[in-house]
């Protein structure tokens, strides 16, 4: 039997649960935004997927790119990228699947969430995937502390930009996008929440956002 770490890595079981429902298939092209040291690419760089990623950290992409030369050795240095998601520099419908775990969350305000979100959707190509988890304030309203806008103080002592299912919903419309799965929402008990959104896109263009 081999090992399973080795094989999946920490893949977030979300997305776990996303392969195991063949939404994501070798040969597809992958971005993950936000990708880190590459704890949810394990399995697809080992298992036949065009896999590339950005971060704005540089340590993280240097992992990024070793972890890629051991397990896919064929893919280019230059698949995994210093950027941010505002300004990559990626081109529009890039991606069969945008993957997108634990990212928006840091924005800092409403205008950044925004262009973090645009330059995600951008990525994708039309009738491609956008896999998102985030911190969310559903099942926890009554424990997070308000800072300015959607900026909450989390009973975990961190502070994250936080949606809700109203945002959501209002977000794949006006995405034009197809609401893959009903939000799932995983409670940390005492902590934080984490939702976790998977939608299809259009073949219209984004219009606007509110």
């Amino acid at each position: 039997m081999s090992d399973l770490h080795e094989q999946f890595g920490e893949i977030d079981i979300y997305l776990f649960d996303q392969l195991l429902r063949r939404r994501l298939r070798p040969g597809m092209r992958v971005l993950d935004v936000g990708c880190g040291s590459g704890r949810n690419l394990v399995y697809l760089l080992q298992s036949g997927y065009d896999v590339f990623g950005i971060d704005p950290d540089p340590i993280s992409i240097h992992v990024m790119q070793r972890l890629a030369s051991r397990l896919a050795p064929h893919l280019p240095p230059d698949n995994f990228r210093i950027e941010t998601i505002e300004r990559n520099s990626f081109p529009e419908a890039f991606a069969d699947v945008v993957l997108s775990s634990a990212v928006l969350h840091f924005a800092r305000d409403d205008a950044q969430f925004t262009a973090m979100l645009l330059g995600t959707w951008k990525l994708l190509r039309p009738g491609g995937l956008l896999f998102c988890r985030l911190a969310s304030s559903i099942g926890m309203e009554q424990h997070v502390k308000p800072i300015a806008g959607r900026r909450h103080r989390l009973p975990d002592g961190t502070e994250r930009y936080l949606v809700d299912e109203a945002l959501l919903m209002s977000l794949t419309r006006e995405l034009d996008a197809e609401l893959l799965d009903p939000l799932k929402t995983t409670i940390v008990q005492n902590q934080r929440c984490m939702t976790t959104w998977v939608v299809r896109k259009g073949e219209l263009q984004v219009r606007r956002l509110p």
